[in-house]
């Protein structure tokens, strides 16, 4: 509904200055009458300040505003004729508890940054090695104890991350492989040795980009989802009404989503070695090289112990990624934001820690000789 405007008029009376208000004080009208106020307050001499409302139609938080900062200004201003409803917003705001304005704090120094960093650096490793023993505490009772896992959710929880995640799997698996065996081609071409193409996606894709690719889809996909999961129920207070109940989150929550993640990583890794060599073997079949060639050279270039190792992996990968996303929304914070940051870090996380065990298995591989 547009505004019908506001009107000031401005009189003098017995050494005082009184402000007769009509009209509609809004978001739209407010700053005009707020202008030509002041400048009347600063023309005109010390004495009461009269400010008569009684013909106000209507007046929101604009024009309250407008009414205590002349009431500020003034220390005898009156203000008469305020309609009830307008009445009870300007109470809100009682005589002289406005101070002044809290000035801008200063940026923290360069040294405080690096000691808050540090501080919070420490807190969150406290956390995840707290969450960690706990985690493992009841892995070890749900081995002992395999009836007191809720084996309905975990099996509901691998479905849906397992076979949802079949479409994303078969485009990325098949892309990689075949992304992988062109970019290969050009350099073996050289050479002449175009047809080891296979034997070079074979052994890439199953050591190592296989584990590792799909680790980063499994951390992108389903890790957020945990942490999104339990943040949510986090901030829904529901963490608290389980504790309240007796019943342990990690023990509840959390041991179904890691079985889970255990149980689909292995599957997913392998059904994206078998996507990555079909796409390899589609290029190298375009080189005019029969299928049967491609896996006869695939089978002389895997070796049961490369494929073991790759798929060794996948189980501590999964782990990782699953208990890193639920760590995550467990501790999920207040506020709008909370749930996405805490989504966030999960997929960060679980990445980068991926990526580190990875690597640690490299070293450990090369020291075994594998």
């Amino acid at each position: 509904m547009p505004s019908a405007g506001a009107h000031l008029d401005i009189r003098e009376e017995q050494g005082g200055i009184v402000f007769l208000l009509q009209g509609r004080l809004d978001s739209a009208t407010t700053g005009a009458v707020w202008r030509q106020a002041f400048a009347a307050l600063r023309k005109s001499s010390p004495g009461p300040l009269t400010i008569d409302a009684a013909g106000l139609d209507y007046c929101d938080g604009a024009g309250i505003g407008l009414l205590v900062e002349l009431r500020s200004r003034r220390k005898d201003a009156e203000i008469r004729g305020l309609a009830a409803p307008f009445r009870s917003l300007l109470d809100l705001f009682p005589p002289g508890e406005a101070g002044p304005v809290a000035p801008k704090p200063k940026a923290p120094s360069f040294p405080s940054e690096i000691g808050r960093a540090t501080v919070a650096v420490v807190r969150d490793l406290h956390r995840q090695v707290a969450f960690v023993g706990e985690l493992l505490f009841a892995l070890g009772r749900a081995i002992v104890r395999p009836g007191e896992v809720r084996w309905s959710d975990a099996v509901r929880t691998a479905a849906s991350a397992g076979v949802n995640a079949l479409p994303i799997i078969s485009l990325m698996g098949f892309l990689i492989g075949l992304i992988l065996a062109f970019q290969s081609a050009a350099q073996l071409k050289m050479v002449g040795a175009e047809l080891f193409v296979s034997d070079l996606v074979a052994v890439s894709v199953v050591r190592e980009l296989g584990p590792l690719m799909t680790a980063i889809l499994v951390a992108g996909r389903s890790g957020s989802a945990f942490a999104a999961e339990l943040g949510t129920m986090k901030v829904n207070e529901e963490i608290d009404a389980l504790e309240t109940m007796g019943l342990a989150p990690v023990r509840f929550l959390v041991v179904p989503r890691v079985l889970a993640g255990v149980l689909v990583t292995p599957i997913l890794t392998l059904y994206f070695d078998l996507l990555a060599l079909l796409g390899g073997a589609l290029v190298v079949g375009s080189f005019g090289y029969p299928l049967i060639t491609f896996a006869h050279h695939v089978r002389n270039a895997l070796t049961v112990t490369m494929f073991v190792s790759g798929m060794a992996k996948t189980f501590v990968f999964g782990l990782i990624i699953a208990g890193t996303g639920c760590q995550r929304g467990l501790d999920t914070g207040t506020g709008a934001v909370a749930v996405g940051l805490s989504t966030t870090r999960s997929v960060v996380s679980g990445i980068l820690l991926t990526i580190l065990v990875d690597g640690a298995f490299a070293v450990a591989y090369y020291s075994m000789g594998i």
